[in-house]
């Protein structure tokens, strides 16, 4: 079994040029990528295996990040399947003198679990143990379109 909690990663990306768009602000698919990685390893850490992406929910971006800002980028499982996990990916801006934040995006990936010869594997249960974990995973279900 795996806790939520155990699943739970941030990341920051300082937007730099080559990831904007021609409005100076971070390209939507970079964005996109950068949620897709974080919620894989987020994926791999309650799986214990590989994890691939196989689909991905309503994907929506409320406001831009501008070069210099920061995305800053959290993933976290909220429901175990047989052979998948689907997990809640959310993305912020970030002023790096300040911290002050902004929700621009979020979404719910969901990965299978891949075993060595390619195949999907068993992902085991999750649990939510916390109030936090429980709030976190209220969250993420309300959230689902």
């Amino acid at each position: 079994m795996s806790r939520l909690s155990d699943t739970h990663i941030r990341n920051r990306y300082r937007v730099q040029p080559n990831d904007a768009n021609n409005y100076e602000t971070l390209h939507g698919g970079e964005l996109m990528k950068w949620m897709d990685e974080i919620g894989a390893m987020s994926a791999m850490r309650f799986a214990g295996e590989t994890c691939v992406t196989a689909g991905v929910d309503d994907l929506s971006f409320h406001r831009p990040v501008p070069v210099g800002d920061i995305a800053l980028i959290e993933a976290y499982a909220y429901r175990a399947g047989r052979t998948s996990v689907t997990v809640r990916v959310r993305a912020w801006r970030e002023d790096p003198r300040s911290g002050d934040t902004e929700r621009t995006t979020e979404s719910s990936f969901t990965f299978v679990a891949i075993g060595e010869d390619g195949k999907p594997v068993p992902v085991p249960e999750l649990t939510v143990e916390t109030d936090e974990e429980r709030e976190l995973r209220e969250e993420a279900l309300e959230a689902e379109p």
